[in-house]
């Protein structure tokens, strides 16, 4: 896939003449869309599972070749690697301790009602179940993403605004439409608490309290937040029991005929990169550019950065737009997902959005799709209820303590993902 350097570098005219040549592809006609294959018997479909129970049991690098593009540097799904954290922000347990803290407080925000766990909340896989958070007064509003093995990606919200987590921490507590932090206000109202300066001091020796510690224990405690217990990972791990025979012809529908790889790739089921779905509602009242509004190029309008699929089937509703249950997700990338048609007004727009070539009418039967959701299924965490920590008395901007209650998660929250 080309990448384009940064806009700045590009000038106007060749932006523009290069966003014509993708208007122009995007006119061409779509593929034809194949009927569904013929389904298979129970016999049939059960002497396919014994086989691919083989094959998949065995050696990652033996597996089939997945049907993926020929561009396409793809890497194998499998076990989560350990977690690598940054030169700059090494782990310790005092720091993840503190940032956990941190992470459930709400009186980090300027209105003492939101906290970081209000959009990622733990029981519900670090997400919030809405369909899109309510920022107010910013349109269009985006699903909140799950931030579980949020380590592993090394570009953050839907758009890639962050490149570290310290960034997506950041801009979450400072960004008036989320918890509208003012930082010396939050460094004086921790101060206040002398359990708050006991644990910093523990996790940052000879070190005041700062906004940047705050900062740096909340991503080093997000950093912990990582699967790897689902049935897929013990079927990796030696138990062929693990997985139903449904389980197991859809994971290999997942990897070949479904062409899942092309992006939902690598142990974390996803490529970081930026893609278009067809999900831009470009020239709509609820237009969402995507990328583009973070780099300015042409061919980022309607790019969104591919989720990870761990543990999907508890992070619903689905898709940037927070439109879609799983069954409809299939339904869509099974047609070749949502090709926008050009207006006669938008006939010589340069900046029309252009679906990502991988994506194309597969013809999957529904016992296709059916299998597909139980590997997704697969993908899922076993279930443990978090609980929040005792918050500590907290000191106002005087230095007078005053407890307050944990966030009451149920109630509205803000969130720009």
């Amino acid at each position: 896939m080309v990448r384009w350097p940064a806009a700045s570098m590009i000038p106007l005219a060749l932006q523009m003449a290069l966003g014509l040549q993708l208007a122009a592809a995007a006119d061409r006609a779509e593929p034809e869309k194949p009927a569904p294959r013929p389904g298979r018997s129970a016999v049939e479909r059960a002497a396919l599972a014994v086989r691919l129970r083989s094959i998949y049991r065995g050696d990652p690098k033996e597996w089939p070749k997945p049907h993926v593009d020929p561009e396409i540097v793809w890497q194998e799904i499998g076990l989560l690697p350990p977690v690598q954290h940054p030169k700059s922000n090494p782990f310790s347990h005092a720091k993840a301790e503190l940032g956990r803290m941190l992470f459930f407080d709400p009186r980090l925000s300027a209105g003492g009602k939101m906290a970081c766990v209000s959009c990622h909340e733990p029981n519900l896989g670090w997400a919030d179940g809405r369909s899109v958070s309510q920022p107010p007064g910013r349109s269009p509003p985006r699903n909140t993403p799950t931030i579980r093995n949020i380590a592993f990606q090394s570009s953050l919200f839907w758009d890639g605004r962050a490149t570290s987590l310290e960034e997506q921490a950041e801009q979450a507590l400072v960004n008036p439409s989320e918890m509208a932090a003012d930082r010396d206000q939050v460094v004086r109202r921790l101060a206040g608490s002398p359990t708050y300066r006991k644990q910093f001091g523990e996790a940052f020796p000879d070190r005041r309290i700062e906004f940047v510690s705050v900062i740096q224990a909340i991503a080093c405690f997000e950093r912990t937040i990582v699967s790897g217990r689902s049935r897929f990972d013990e079927f990796l791990r030696g138990d062929s029991s693990s997985l139903t025979d449904a389980e197991i012809l859809g994971l290999d529908l997942f990897r070949r005929e479904a062409r899942c790889m092309n992006c939902h790739h690598g142990p974390a089921f996803s490529d970081g990169r930026f893609h278009d779905l067809g999900l831009s509602f470009y020239g709509r009242s609820n237009e969402d550019v995507g990328r583009r509004d973070v780099t300015g190029v042409i061919e980022d309008t309607g790019r969104f950065r591919t989720p990870t699929l761990r543990d999907v089937t508890s992070t619903t509703p689905l898709m940037h737009t927070g439109m879609f249950q799983l069954p409809g997700v299939l339904n869509m990338y099974n047609a070749g997902m949502v090709t926008l048609k050009r207006q006669p007004y938008q006939r010589n727009d340069p900046r029309f959005p252009v679906k990502s070539p991988h994506l194309k009418p597969l013809g999957l039967n529904r016992q296709d799709l059916d299998d597909l959701a139980a590997f997704l299924g697969s993908l899922e965490e076993p279930k443990h209820r978090v609980l929040p920590p005792q918050l500590p008395d907290i000191g106002d901007e005087s230095g007078d303590e005053s407890g307050k209650a944990a966030p009451d998660n149920s109630m509205p929250v803000t969130a720009t993902q």
